[in-house]
């Protein structure tokens, strides 16, 4: 065994479970950790000289910091968050969830959960309100539209949406709140 073997064998028992204790701090699951830590050790591995690091310790630690920090960076793609985006204004859209083509059993539920709930609130709201909304939002129609097909003051619009948009988010804001929550 060379003598860069043996050095890395050593550090792996000197550092090893503190290390994995310090990952698995900073992760969701033993898994994770194991998969951080084995990242680590293949760095550390790849090393030309590892007896020129000065303290062996600190290296470790910054590479896991680094591993860590590169995995939170990392796009998830089963996050919820990928199918939304955030607007100007800080407002989260579940457009992409609620709207794309994705067949899985968990977007089918989520989609269904939302739409139930939506209708809900939306049958709540007197009948001007529901049906500016829904022709603006739904059915994409524009505001000039509506006032040609209903013969209403496009600001007398804006207003009836506004009041329908500020009741649905009170109404949904619990199921916003759990789905942020997944």
């Amino acid at each position: 065994m060379t003598r860069q073997s043996n050095n890395i064998i050593q550090t792996v028992r000197e550092y090893g479970k503190n290390l994995f204790g310090f990952i698995r701090r900073q992760v969701g699951s033993d898994a994770d950790a194991e998969d951080i830590l084995q990242d680590v050790w293949y760095q550390f591995s790849n090393l030309a000289d590892v007896e020129t690091l000065e303290n062996t310790g600190a290296w470790l630690y910054r590479v896991a910091r680094n591993k860590l920090t590169d995995r939170y960076r990392r796009k998830r793609p089963d996050s919820l968050e990928d199918y939304g985006f955030e607007d100007e204004d800080g407002e989260f859209h579940w457009g992409e969830l609620l709207l794309s083509d994705d067949q899985t059993p968990e977007t089918e539920l989520l989609r269904q959960v939302f739409w139930d709930a939506l209708f809900e609130a939306l049958q709540e709201l007197p009948d001007n309100q529901r049906n500016v909304f829904i022709w603006n939002e739904l059915e994409d129609q524009t505001f000039q539209q509506i006032a040609d097909r209903t013969g209403e003051n496009i600001k007398t619009l804006i207003s009836r949406k506004r009041y329908a948009v500020q009741h649905l988010r009170r109404r949904l804001e619990s199921l916003y709140l759990e789905l942020n929550e997944l």
